[in-house]
């Protein structure tokens, strides 16, 4: 959360709110939305760090807001975040660590293991193409955000075939 929230405050400053919503249009419902005090926390922990200031603004009718904007160490950090590709190879995978586990334990069977799965990622995809067919069309980045979780889920739908495959396989 940290990084996305310097990137929006890149644009110019804002409170934590405004962030919030931003965060919300951006990035549609396929999204887990962050609640307004994971925001604050968060921007606490960066005003903190350096990373962004924030100032009190006072409201007449309403309780005084905080508009937090970047440093010069925040934008360094932002470029930094940018400069460097995501390197996050999905070798800590825990439902790899049930199946592998499963033979040593006698507690699970592994093509159960398969199936249970291979069930939980096809109604996640019935799930994401609801959300794509509800989701407004001009909204790119939500649908990009969509279609990339459903083609994670293809693959480990391909995965989950290999791996049953390679197991009902005699040795």
């Amino acid at each position: 959360m940290r990084l996305p929230l310097l990137a929006l405050l890149a644009r110019g400053p804002a409170h934590g709110y405004e962030l919030k919503q931003d965060l919300e249009q951006l990035l549609g419902s396929a999204y887990p939305q962050p609640n307004v005090g994971q925001i604050y926390v968060t921007l606490g922990r960066l005003e903190k760090q350096g990373l962004i200031e924030g100032e009190e603004v006072e409201q007449s009718s309403r309780p005084n807001k905080k508009i937090y904007h970047l440093t010069d160490t925040g934008r360094a950090a932002l470029r930094a975040w940018f400069a460097e590709p995501e390197d996050e190879p999905r070798v800590r995978d825990e439902f790899f660590m049930k199946l592998a586990l499963a033979p040593q334990t006698g507690l699970a069977d592994q093509l159960a293991l398969i199936n249970k799965q291979r069930r939980q990622y096809l109604n996640t995809m019935r799930g994401l193409s609801r959300l794509a067919a509800a989701e407004n069309r001009d909204n790119r980045i939500a649908h990009l955000l969509i279609e990339g979780a459903m083609l994670h889920l293809q693959a480990d739908l391909d995965w989950l075939e290999r791996c049953q495959e390679e197991l009902e396989e005699p040795e």
